[in-house]
């Protein structure tokens, strides 16, 4: 299950697939709005995971090679103790990777009031 914010509207997917983080790619990319239509040719190309320090606290890295429709390549990576939340960050990198790649419209800027609760 992915709760994520895109453009101000807060969106809720869920997704299965072979294993946790093909099933958050999934949940991920299954509905981002306006932003679906740019992502539908995205894939995942290649998944790399790679342990950074020893012991119990270890520091995991993840690589994704990704790859779209117009045969375009390219790599991001995330870091953390988590390795799904190093993957989530790998992923969502990707994407905005495209997004930003192939023009996708900048989302609206959102002010917000300074001071308690803001």
């Amino acid at each position: 299950t992915v709760k994520i914010v895109v453009d101000g509207e807060k969106l809720i997917s869920v997704g299965e697939g072979n294993g946790p983080i093909n099933a958050l790619d999934q949940a991920l990319r299954k509905d981002l709005g306006k932003y679906s239509s740019y992502i539908e040719d995205l894939r995942l190309a290649d998944f790399k995971v790679r342990i950074l320090t020893s012991g119990t606290e270890a520091v995991t890295r993840v690589m994704i090679e990704s790859a779209d429709g117009k045969g375009n390549r390219w790599f991001t990576v995330g870091v953390s103790p988590n390795i799904v939340d190093a993957s989530f960050q790998a992923l969502t990198d990707s994407i905005t990777w495209k997004l930003l790649r192939d023009g996708a419209p900048a989302p609206k800027t959102h002010n917000r009031k300074e001071g308690v609760g803001a």
